[in-house]
């Protein structure tokens, strides 16, 4: 080969575009939840936006995301092109399954997102208004039937909390959780339970067309776009906001964290990214380094102390 052929096949090389990492996003949930669109997203910018030239999404539900976590923990350590998705939901699972894996065994990177929680009802139900179904809730707790996310994360904690609220014993919600967001709407829609209770955005295309009403919010204000009273406005005196984060495996190196970090920085401020938060209705609540290590540890502290209150965890 000559020189200059040589020199001009370097030099395409180095004006090709350098991918920092081919990343593999665990979703610990079935596909159709939070998670599962978390990293669904995820892919999808850091892909458009050049970020990263390969990215696959894999699922692995149960127990909250701990089913995930510990596999995560186990299979991929020290690989740094290896990320999960978890948050809220997943802070109380691992406390209400006592579970041996916790995120203090992965590599928390950064807070990403968000969400208020929504409490439906389906079109048909006799509940028109959130006053409605407090009454059922004050008449029979165990009568009113829950359909959410996993035992012991944000659903379930709003659905504790409320029962708190108005005077009733949040020991007796009747409380069903689902490994994932498509099973739990599915059974919303068949009238199987009484409400639904999860992400606005889960449930957004079936309010729209007017399959599910919208009782209320748990956000401290309305939600723009989103056509529902907060929990406040309705006489509850509650506030409660999910959110999740993304984390990589456990015993990657200073520097193989700082290159994880740049990426997802480079995620979240991009406009494929914002984009999508706007469309699913999730908030920006970007937050990494040792802010975010702080915030988790505070974050874990706290929904220790609800879930005793509620009786989750002894």
């Amino acid at each position: 080969m000559n020189k200059l052929l040589l020199a001009a096949l370097v030099s395409g090389a180095l004006s090709m575009p350098a991918f920092a990492a081919d990343y593999t996003i665990l979703a610990p949930a079935a596909p159709g939840g939070g998670w599962d669109q978390t990293a669904r997203t995820m892919q999808e910018a850091f892909t458009a936006e050049g970020i990263s030239g390969n990215v696959q999404v894999t699922n692995v539900p149960g127990a909250g995301g701990t089913i995930g976590l510990a596999q995560f923990a186990n299979q991929d350590a020290g690989n740094p092109n290896a990320l999960i998705v978890g948050g809220y939901v997943m802070v109380g699972a691992i406390l209400t399954n006592m579970s041996p894996v916790t995120l203090a065994d992965v590599t928390p990177i950064a807070r990403l997102t968000g969400e208020a929680v929504a409490i439906v009802v389906p079109a048909a139900s006799d509940i028109q208004t959130l006053d409605d179904l407090v009454a059922k809730l004050k008449e029979n707790t165990g009568a009113v039937s829950w359909a959410g996310g996993s035992a012991g994360g944000v659903d379930h904690i709003t659905a504790g909390l409320i029962a708190k609220t108005i005077g009733v014993d949040p020991t007796q919600v009747n409380y069903i959780a689902y490994s994932g967001g498509g099973e739990a709407l599915a059974a919303i829609l068949g009238g199987q339970v009484t409400v639904g209770i999860s992400g606005i955005s889960e449930f957004a295309s079936q309010i729209e067309a007017g399959e599910l009403r919208l009782l209320a919010v748990s956000s401290e204000e309305r939600v723009p776009g989103v056509d529902g009273p907060t929990l406040k406005e309705s006489g509850i005196d509650l506030a409660v906001e999910n959110w999740r984060m993304v984390a990589a495996a456990p015993g990657i190196t200073p520097e193989q964290k700082a290159a994880i970090t740049a990426d997802v920085k480079a995620l979240a401020t991009s406009a494929s990214w914002q984009t999508a938060l706007e469309t699913k209705g999730w908030v920006d609540t970007y937050l990494d380094g040792e802010a975010f290590d702080a915030q988790l540890a505070a974050d874990i502290a706290a929904t220790e102390t609800i879930l005793k209150d509620i009786g989750l965890v002894q």
